[in-house]
């Protein structure tokens, strides 16, 4: 492909891409079949019903064949489903919308890999959970400040 691809990016429901406005428009002048490119779309993203992800389509307009580079929603969104609450705290500091477990911060950490500044697991947990105070999530029914002092002492700690 090189550099005479072309590349779209849209963000999609997971699993519920469709051929309308955004990616028919966008893909339909390119020459690709727009319908494989909507179901490779859906079956890459089925695991994140119910959240928007960053999806880039490439597009080779010699051969018209394509490639997809499916991105993972955000820590929030990913952090919302696992607690199974609609939206986060208006009021963080006074409101809790909801609780998750370390198990599933743990996770989040995981999937977002590379996404997050942290250079070690711990630091990327770390920053999983200053996101649950931001939105009003607890962590195994724990504040989730007083979870992250802790973690932080047993860093310094001998």
């Amino acid at each position: 492909m090189g550099n005479l691809a072309d590349e779209v990016s849209v963000l999609v429901e997971g699993g519920k891409a469709t051929a309308g406005a955004t990616l028919g428009a966008a893909l339909g002048p390119l020459g690709v079949n727009v319908g494989q490119v909507v179901q490779q779309i859906n079956e890459q993203t089925k695991g994140f019903a119910g959240m928007r992800v960053p999806v880039i389509v490439r597009v080779d307009p010699a051969t018209r064949s394509f490639t997809l580079r499916v991105g993972r929603p955000p820590v929030a969104a990913l952090l919302l489903k696992e607690a199974g609450v609609a939206k986060g705290a208006g009021k963080s500091k006074t409101e809790t919308v909801g609780d998750v477990s370390l198990d599933a911060v743990k996770q989040v950490a995981e999937a977002k890999g590379a996404d997050l500044e942290g250079n070690s697991a711990d630091a990327k947990i770390n920053q999983v959970i200053g996101t649950c105070v931001s939105m009003g999530l607890t962590v195994d029914g724990q504040d989730p400040r007083t979870l992250l002092k802790e973690r932080l002492a047993q860093k310094v700690a001998p």
